[in-house]
């Protein structure tokens, strides 16, 4: 009679095992389905229709709508701002963070947090604030204009509004590898002579190369990008001031929707080659680390 109980206990605790591994795995393959779904709705069904309509007319069709005088400037200007920004912010963006990280001064907290305000104010009022004050009625833009200096409706006024767009995300990248540096290195190399641009090139920037190039791969994605506070800063001016974006703004409010799918699509197509190589570049960068690492242990 105790062995069949037994028996009976043991069949029992075999069914629930089953059941129980039977629904932990539908919730697994429940929860991957849920979140595939919802990123090829989000993300891959339109732009995967917007590829489908942009080649919808033959190859030919999008070569033209592409290699017209207008998108072939608005995609060399919207590369040189991007490329641009992404200097200026790399080299500013590192200063910065070091400012933050390794100094003290009054108010740190404070400008701590306006580094963020890039990210949290809508880019229409950025180029709207910039506007004000740079524009032909602003205080700085009547001291540019009387000495012959035009900064807005220009190239400069539309770098100054992407390298504001943009500020945060080499700061925020390299801030907190800064922050965890172990600084007997630097300590050791001021030991033995080295001067401060010594120790930040030999010391410093190798530590923080990783942060640097993923701040950078963004800040030209976004600079890439961006819109708000250009259309109000640029005058989205054709073959003058006018960038990929506004090209594509444009030639759909015009109802020519070959044209603005086509950039759309090559403006895709370089985020994601960029992306893919911050991926492949962080990959060696990590295997690199995990070697010296390993020379390193005794």
């Amino acid at each position: 009679m105790k062995e069949i109980r037994l028996k009976l206990v043991s069949q029992a605790v075999a069914a629930a095992l089953r059941r129980w591994t039977f629904s932990k795995s539908f919730n697994q393959w429940a929860l991957i389905g849920v979140g595939l779904g919802f990123l090829a709705l989000l993300v891959l069904a339109p732009l995967g229709y917007m590829f489908g309509y942009a080649v919808s007319k033959g190859l030919g069709v999008f070569w033209e709508a592409i290699s017209s005088p207008e998108a072939l400037f608005s995609l060399r200007f919207t590369l040189v701002l991007a490329v641009a920004t992404t200097v200026i912010n790399a080299v500013m963006g590192t200063v910065i963070a070091f400012m933050l990280v390794r100094r003290r001064f009054p108010l740190k907290g404070f400008f701590d947090s306006v580094i963020d305000l890039p990210i949290a104010i809508p880019a229409s009022v950025t180029g709207f604030t910039l506007l004000l004050l740079y524009g032909p009625v602003g205080l700085l833009g009547k001291i540019f204009s009387e000495a012959g200096v035009t900064i807005m409706f220009a190239f400069s006024g539309i770098l100054i509004a992407h390298t504001f767009m943009t500020l945060p995300y080499v700061v925020r990248a390299v801030g907190p590898i800064l922050q965890e540096m172990d600084k007997s290195q630097e300590e050791a190399a001021q030991i033995l002579g080295a001067n401060d641009l010594q120790i930040f090139t030999s010391v410093i920037l190798p530590s923080i190369k990783g942060g640097l190039i993923a701040g950078s791969v963004f800040t030209f994605a976004r600079s890439l990008g961006e819109f708000g506070a250009t259309i109000m800063v640029s005058g989205n001016l054709a073959l003058r001031t006018q960038t990929a974006p506004l090209f594509i703004f444009s030639e759909f409010n015009k109802g020519n929707i070959e044209a603005a799918s086509s950039m759309s699509v090559i403006l895709v197509i370089i985020s994601f080659v960029l992306f893919f190589g911050f991926k492949v570049i962080a990959k060696i960068l990590e295997k690199g680390g995990t070697k010296s690492a390993k020379r390193d242990i005794p």
